[in-house]
Order: C-alpha cells, then structure tokens, then sequence
C-alpha cells in the first residue's frame, strides 16, 4: 500500500507539501467522499463559507484547473454532478486508515491478535506527527476531515492496545490501556485486559476503583468477568507452582526472540508446539518459556523415556501426582481450575499418544496452555507452530567461544579460525558445545580439519546431558529410528544433493516424492523454503552426512541421471528469450551441478559431462565469472575432445564445446584447440539461436584467421544472429592485429545486427563490447548512451548481477568527458550495486578513480595520496582467483597510472622504489612469449607500462627519451582507462612539448613495425 494524498498529518502529495488554503480544502472534501466524490454546490459551500464569488462554478473550475496543473491531470476526475479524486482507496490516508480499522476489527473478532496489532499500527502510523485531537473548524475542510477521522484513531488505538494485551505484550500494553480506561471507565473489556496486565496488588486496586466508581454513579455491580478476575486474584495469594522446571545451568544465548514468540503463542492458541530437529534446544527453550510463565501452576514433564502411546497418558498422570483410574480426569484435577501451563518435553516418539491426551485436556478446560517440544508438530486444530531455526553466526560464534573458555581457559581463539568452523556446525547449540568440548586436547584449527568425520569428533558431551545427547551420531540416530523403512531411504537417497534440491528433483530420485518429503518436513529431518521458482528443501548437513552412510551405490547413477536431463533441459536457457526464471534455477542448483560433473569425469560418463559442461558453461558465461569457466575448461576440454554424442545430446555437447571456445578465443585461459576441435565434429546445425550462431563462427575460426574474406562473408550474412556474432569475432580479430578502426567498425555492424532482438544478453553484450572499445580509443562520449542501453536492460532483469561492470564503465567514459559530479555519482552506484558479500578492495577501482577526480579538480595532493594508497593496498591483496595474466595486468596498470600521475607532477620521487622496478617488469612482459588470445591484454599493458616510464624521462628532463617511449605506447595503445592521467592527448603534448623533433622522429620509426619489430623497439628503449 502506497500512500499518494496524505490529509490526517499534512496535507501533501507525493511527498510535495501543499500550502494553499483552498487547494488543501478542495482536497480534503473530495478525499473524505472518496468513492461518490462532491457535487459542485457541496464544493463551494465549503471551500466559500464567508463570501461566495460572483461566479461560483467558474471559481471552482479555475480552483481545480490549478489543482491539476500542480498536481497532475488525473487527480482530480469530473463527474457529472461534481468531481472527484482519480485515487484509490489505499492511496489516500484519509481513507486507507477506515480499511485498517475494518480489517483489525474482523481480525480481533477472529481471535487474530498478531494480525489486529499489525493492522492497527499501520493505521496509525498514517496520523506520525499528527496532534492527538484536533477540533473542527468552521469553515475548514481539513480540520473537518480531521476531527471525522479521529473517531477511526480512537478505534485503532483500543484495537491496539487490546491485541499488544493478547499477544502477550504486557508492558508495552499496561500504559495505552490505562490511558483508555481513564476516558472510558465503563468499557469492561478494556478494563478486564488492564488488570491482566497489571501486577496482583495493583489490579486489585484497579478493581476496588472500578467497583466503587459502579456503585456511587449507578448502583450497580461490575461485569460477571471481571468479578471472576477479581477471584482469581484473590486467590493468587498461594504459592507459585513450577515442578520439573530446571534452573539453566550457563546463559541462554541467541533465544529472546524465540522465548517472546513462544509467549505470545501461549496467549493466543491452547497448544503450542515448538519444532525442530535434535541438538537445537528445544528443551531449554520451554524451560525458559515455563519459569518465566505468568501462569501460578507450570508443570514440565519429560516424555523422552516413553516408547509407547497408549503410555503417554499415565506417564503426565504420574508426573502430576494425580489420583484416580483415569489419567485424564486426574491430570485436570491436579492442575486444578485457575490458570495452568503444562509443559510436555521431547514428544516425537509418542506423537500420537501425545495429540490424543492433549486433545482431551484442551476440551475438558478452559485456562490450560499446553506447551510441547518435539521433532514433529502434532497436527491438531488447536495448535500454533513455532519452528525453532538454527542459532545465528553471531551467536553461534558466542556460544563456542564462552563453552570453549570454560573447558579451557586461556585458549587462543583465532577469530577467523573460530568462525570457519562454526559455519561448519550448522547453528545446532549441540554440536557447538560438543566441539568446543574438544579444546581440552586440540586447538581450534585442528578441530576443523577433523570435522570431516564430524560424528568421530562430536562425542563425550556433558555428563548432565541426557544419553541421547552425549555424542551428535546420538541425536541423529534418534530421529533416524522414528523414520519408517521407506522414509530412511528416502532420506539416504537425497543427501546426495549437496546444496538441496526441489520436489521435481526428489521425484526423479524417490517414489512418492511429495508424501515422503512432507513426513521428512514435518520430523524436522528437511526444511523448506520458498523461491522465485519453488519450493526448495535442504537437510542440514550434519543430517545429510548421517543419511550419506547409508545411501546405496545405485542413488549415484539416478542423480546423474538428473543432473544430465537439467543440464539437457536448462543448456541454453540463459541466452534465450525468458532467461531469467532458468538462470535463476540453474544458479540454486550449481554447487549440484558441480558434484554431478565431478562424479561423471570421474565414472567417463560424457554425456553427464557435457550437459552439465553446458549448463554451468551457460550461468557463468553469463555471470562473466572467468575463474570458473577457467576450470570448467581445463576440467573438461580433454574429455569432451573425445566425445561424439548420441543424437539427444547433440545439442547440449554443442553449447558446451561453443562456451568453451569462446571464452578461451577471449583470453581466458588455456588454448582453445581441445574445444574447437570437438565444436567441429559435431553436426552443423541452423544458426538459428544466439547458440547455435556462436558455434557456427566459432567452428570457422581457423578460415576467418586465415582468410579474412571468409570473416567478411560471415559478417554481411542476411540473417542478424549470424552477422552479430562473426561481427563480434570481427572485434577481437581486429582488435588482436592493432586495426582499432577496424574492430570499432565491426563492433557498430554488430551492435546494428542486433539492434532490436528479443533475447536480453543481446540488448547488454553488444552495447557491453562496443563501448569498452569506445573507452579504449577515448571515445567516452560515445560509449555513455551504449553502456546506459545496456544497465536499463540489465536491471529489468532484477537481480542479475551487474558482473560485467556497467557502472564502472560509465564513471571511466564520464572520466574521459571530464564530466567529474557524474563520474562520481556513478562510482557511488558501482560501489553500491557490488554483489552481496563483495567490498573494496585491490582490484577494485575505486581508488584510483578518486583519485583521477581529485587531480581533475586540481586537488593535486589529495589525487597523488589516493594513488599512494592504491598502491598500498596492492601489496597487501590476497592470492587472485582467476587467470594470472589478468590480475597481472590489472596491477601493472595500476603501478602505472600511479607512477604516471606523480611524474606528470613532478613527484617521483615519493614512489621511487616502483620508478626502479617498472622497467624489469616492463622486459619481463616483453620477454614473456605471448599466447594468440592474451595479444589484447599483453601490449596495451605494455604500453602503460612504457608511458609510465615515458612521464618519468621527461619528468627527469631527458625529453627525446621520453618522447620514444610516449610514442612507442600509443604504438601498444596504452590503457587509457584512468583520466586525465592517461589521456592521449596530454601525453602527446608533454611529449612535443619537451623535444617535438624526437617525438616525430619516433612516430616515423616506429609506423610501420610489426608486433614483433615493436617488441624490440620497446626492449631497446627500455634500456637505453
């Protein structure tokens, strides 16, 4: 619900305050006869109460003829009689505060005090800043909508403070209500909720006021119900009641959230039952429940030693002391009549026994709350749920560190250490406290590396724990041997999935999946959540590792199974026309994907192989996520060389062998002979999809290399798939033989290709390639409406991650413009929008380009610092994942803009130490023999490189030195991401500047070398 109109606390639209007095009137009538709207004469008598104009109708067109200039032109709607507002219900507060007082009212009469008080705080949180009561004004609409509407206020807050009440709030319920009460003395129920909340002696008061009061005005008694409270009150005087109620022996950590819900539970439902799977602390979390309970008489009775139904009964029965041949009637006697709690401890062995005794004691009293802990809900009407989750990192972390310090004190406790493993333990309070049991004889590292056998290592618990709870194998076992036969198989064969799975996945492992899954949800052994595309259940891998030992070898063959009809199904889904929906799913399932594909390199089962090659070829080929393709290739390459597919996996061996090529014909990774070679073999097949299209240019590869006419027949095809991708070939060719011209020309016929497709990669891709070499040749500001092109189609796919960079792409473009205030507000969203759980750091370019953007502004000192500290933070970054050449290149470029920027400012000398070792950096790279597909990352490196030692020569007055080496970089087209730094333009000057003749002496020179010829020019310069 979003508000538009607001009248109660301001009167504003769209968050614009409105000011004129009759404008704020005209909107005040027609908000309060919301649905009707307001005849002409009701408009004017109350917008003209003192003097009519002289023509009142065209008064009030011209009034609502300024209303929608400011407004807008669909607020305010003609009617035939009249006018009224083009806005629903809900989006005026003046109305949407009469839908919350009707919904909290039907939900109170429904027994739904949660659902009461949410209503009711949401109404009233639309009168935040509003004055408690304001009175109407003659003549004013707004005070007269106002003072309508505080009747509405009056109703919401008694809903509300009756629902904090019942929802078991007390506190925070005791002030409204006696705030109530004091203006309305005669209302029983209010009153009757009040002393509940009240202490004994103080509600007693409360009811001897009341009486009083009832006797002296109107000779009368108070209501039957508050009578029988006063009773109850009276009799409190006895003793508290608490039997089989522990005493906790160390601080409950990580519950007050579960202990409040479960209290609130008790107040609105007879049963509640607390849920969850064995070592999670149900237990202690009824225990803390029951001491605390307001309830006089609590009794807890452990369950966990009764193994039949029928037992149940006479088990509570002797528990309570209770007399008589019949348990039931006897328990209710013991409890007695007032109020009572009864606690029944670990009931997933006997549920039915349990349902059936609590069914009978919930229809034979009025004032029991029954309160049970157990692996499984018991399934009556009258119970509430409350699942209990798993304790949280935090506390987890808390609850090893404070058992472990007891065992041991004085141990070192190594943060990170500490963390890792109890990411490992699941939140299970149990295992926590079972592992850090262990640091009597082992330090924290080494009980990590051990839990891989988990159940050897979490043994020997405390020896006040019960026996089912000495050893973590313990407690599994124990719901494991309430599992009938086919549910342990089932169970077995699931923990196969690694990373959970969806029903439609159990089905092709288990029979009668949905049965079997839902007994497994309701024992706690899976759980269960919702996704954008389903159901998902997960076993927590302590049950999972349980279940493993048991699975049979077969359960391998039929996950494969899956695993190669998702990946046949899913393969190509990423680069189709709905890709979102299979990119999400192919994105849960991929740590399953992965153990499948390591099972099938490891059984040569090349089908499996290369339907799952394709599908997590396809996620992360989207993703940009070059690490892992890295390995996928070097994983698969060689087995899929030699396989030749049966006619069902044609297609999925085509996606595979394509995606591998192309990332490899990129730059990523190893060379891309293995994949071509199987991409080949295969049948050709219509160009048809953006997959089908890849493959077909891609299997050309070796003729466009040596034929450029070939790659020209390719890019001036009819059909646009085909004419985009050897276009997009085209680039990287070109690109690769240092035609820039050429691969800039390619890159417009491709993004003209597919110009207008309805497949969404191909709305980011294209835009994506075209301005990244548009920022390569200083051409930023055509790059910006690209790349701006490419973000929108970006985010109307939601949550696809920004893993390309778009956002860094248009602060460098707005770099190269000179246009600072956007460059920076775009960095800002850059930084922002990073994937969950990523933060800045070495290859991160925020530094530098702060750096950029101060020395723009001339703010030289600040500039070179950030450029300092770039630099810092480079030789403290961990191991880079990912190909080594390109984390390479990303650091020498940063060594080299940084040396650049402080010699264009005569600074060198405060990074001398990285003066003195560029140049060896530099004739290593150029030494280092260069691989076809990192062509188009060794030389523009090199030449930043070159530049870098360029700025210093000149910085140092040797100007014909470093006129060469600024020449010989733009001969290796020196990364000019970084402006104005890196600007070509600059360079040239200072190069021309210092020695013009030099300058052009080397342009000549160095024209018409080749690559190779350029290599040396470079090494003898460098030497010089």
């Amino acid at each position: 619900m979003t508000i538009e109109l607001t009248l109660l606390s301001s009167v504003a639209y769209r968050g614009q305050e409105i000011t004129a007095p009759r404008l704020r009137g005209l909107l005040a009538l027609l908000g309060g006869e919301l649905r009707a709207g307001c005849g002409v004469g009701r408009l004017v008598d109350g917008l003209w109460v003192d003097e009519r104009p002289e023509n009142p109708g065209k008064a009030l067109q011209i009034l609502v003829s300024r209303a929608r200039k400011q407004l807008g032109a669909d607020v305010i709607v003609s009617t035939p009689a009249g006018y009224r507002l083009g806005l629903r219900e809900d989006q005026v507060d003046a109305s949407a505060v009469l839908l919350f007082a009707a919904a909290a009212t039907e939900k109170a009469r429904a027994g739904d005090h949660a659902g009461t008080l949410a209503e009711a705080e949401e109404g009233l949180a639309l009168w935040e800043g509003a004055a408690a009561g304001e009175e109407a004004v003659l003549g004013d609409p707004v005070g007269e909508l106002r003072a309508e509407r505080a009747g509405t206020r009056r109703t919401l807050t008694r809903l509300r403070a009756l629902a904090l009440a019942r929802t078991g709030r007390r506190d925070q319920a005791v002030g409204p209500l006696a705030d109530l009460a004091a203006s309305q003395p005669h209302d029983d129920e209010l009153l009757l909720e009040l002393m509940r909340c009240q202490t004994p002696a103080v509600a007693l008061t409360t009811y001897e006021t009341h009486r009083r009061r009832l006797r002296d005005e109107l000779g009368a008694d108070p209501a039957p119900a508050l009578q029988e409270l006063h009773q109850e009150l009276l009799r409190g005087e006895a003793p508290l009641v608490r039997r089989g109620v522990p005493h906790e022996p160390n601080p409950l950590l990580g519950r007050d959230a579960d202990v409040a819900a479960v209290t609130r539970l008790l107040h609105s439902a007879r049963v509640t039952s607390v849920v969850g799977p064995g070592g999670l602390g149900k237990t202690r979390l009824a225990s803390a429940v029951a001491r605390d309970a307001e309830q006089r008489v609590v009794h807890l009775v452990p369950l966990a030693g009764v193994r039949a139904d029928a037992d149940v009964a006479a088990e509570v029965a002797s528990a309570l002391d209770a007399a008589g041949t019949d348990p039931v009637a006897g328990i209710v006697g013991a409890l007695g009549s007032g109020s009572a709690l009864l606690v029944l401890d670990n009931c997933e062995q006997v549920v039915r026994g349990v349902a059936d005794l609590v069914q009978a004691l919930v229809s034979r009293t009025r004032d029991l709350r029954i309160l049970t802990t157990s692996r499984a809900p018991l399934g009556l009407s009258s119970e509430a749920v409350h699942p209990l989750p798993e304790l949280d990192p935090a506390t987890t972390v808390e609850l090893f560190e404070q058992r472990a310090r007891a065992a041991r004190p004085g141990l070192d406790l190594p943060a990170d250490t500490v963390a890792a493993l109890c990411r490992r333990l699941d939140g299970l309070p149990l295992a926590v406290e079972l592992a850090a049991a262990r640091v009597r004889v082992m330090s924290v590292a080494e009980i990590a590396r051990r839990l891989e056998d988990r159940f050897a290592l979490l043994r020997g618990g405390s020896r006040d724990a019960p026996q089912r709870h000495r050893t973590l194998h313990a407690v599994v076992d124990w719901s494991w041997n309430l599992l009938d036969a086919r549910a342990r198989s089932a169970l077995a064969t699931l923990s196969v999935f690694p990373a959970g799975f969806t029903a439609e996945a159990a089905e092709q492992l288990v029979d009668n999946a949905l049965e079997i899954l839902e007994d497994l949800v309701d024992q706690s052994l899976l759980k269960v959540a919702d996704t954008a595309y389903g159901a998902r259940f997960r076993m927590l891998e302590t049950v999972r590792e349980f279940a493993a030992v048991h699975r049979e070898p077969a359960v391998t063959g039929r996950f494969l199974c899956w695993a190669r009809q998702f990946g046949a199904a899913h393969h190509d889904a990423p680069f189709g026309t709905d890709p979102l929906a299979s990119w999400q799913l192919i994105r849960a399932e991929q740590d399953n994907l992965v153990h499948a594909l390591r099972l099938a390199l490891a059984r040569d089962d090349l089908d499996t192989v290369a339907a799952v090659t394709a599908v997590l070829g396809a996620l992360w080929t989207t993703e940009t996520n070059y690490p892992r393709m890295i390995g996928l290739t070097e994983d698969t390459a060689r087995p899929l060389s030699h396989y030749r597919p049966a006619p069902e996996y044609v297609e999925p061996a085509r996606t595979a062998a394509a995606l591998l090529t192309a990332s490899l014909f990129l730059g990523v990774g190893p060379g891309a002979l293995r994949p071509l070679v199987a991409l080949r073999r295969l049948p050709p097949a219509q160009p048809d999809t953006l997959v089908r299209a890849l493959a077909a240019v891609l299997g050309a590869v070796p003729e466009v290399l040596a034929d450029h006419d070939a790659l020209a027949r390719l890019c001036d095809s009819g059909q646009p798939l085909l004419a985009g991708i050897a276009n997009c070939v085209a680039t990287y060719v070109w690109e690769g033989e240092d035609r820039p011209d050429l691969a800039l020309a390619a890159a417009r016929r491709m993004a003209d290709a597919l110009a207008g497709s309805d497949i969404p990669v191909l709305r980011i891709w294209p835009a994506s390639r075209l301005a990244e070499l548009c920022l390569q040749t200083e051409r930023g500001g055509e790059a910006l409406p690209h790349m701006l092109g490419a973000l929108d189609a970006l985010e109307s796919l939601g949550e696809w991650n920004d893993t390309i960079g778009m956002r860094w792409g248009l602060m460098l473009a707005h770099l190269q413009t000179g246009e600072l205030d956007a460059a920076e507000h775009w960095l800002e969203e850059a930084l922002r929008n990073q994937p969950e759980g990523t933060a800045s750091d070495a290859f991160t370019p925020d530094l530098g380009a702060r750096a950029e953007m101060a020395l723009a502004r001339g703010d030289v000192e600040t500039g070179l610092g950030l450029w300092r500290r770039a630099l810092e933070r480079l030789e403290h970054r961990p191991a880079p994942q990912g190909d080594q050449l390109l984390m390479d290149g990303w650091v020498l470029e940063l060594q080299s803009v940084a040396l650049t920027a402080h010699a264009r400012h005569g600074r060198t000398d405060l990074v001398a130490p990285l003066a003195a070792a560029l140049p060896g950096r530099l004739t290593a790279l150029l030494n280092r023999p260069s691989a076809p597909h990192h062509a188009t990352l060794d030389l523009p490196v090199c030449g930043a490189l070159l530049l870098a030692l360029g700025a210093v020569a000149l910085a140092d007055g040797d100007g014909a030195r470093g006129a060469r080496l600024t020449v010989l970089a733009e001969r290796f087209r020196a990364l000019r991401n970084f402006q104005p730094t890196m600007s070509s333009a600059r360079a040239r000057e200072a190069a021309e500047n210092a020695d013009k003749a030099a300058y052009e002496d080397a342009v000549a020179t160095y024209a018409a070398l080749d690559g190779e010829g350029l290599r040396a020019a470079a090494r003898t310069a460098v030497t010089a």
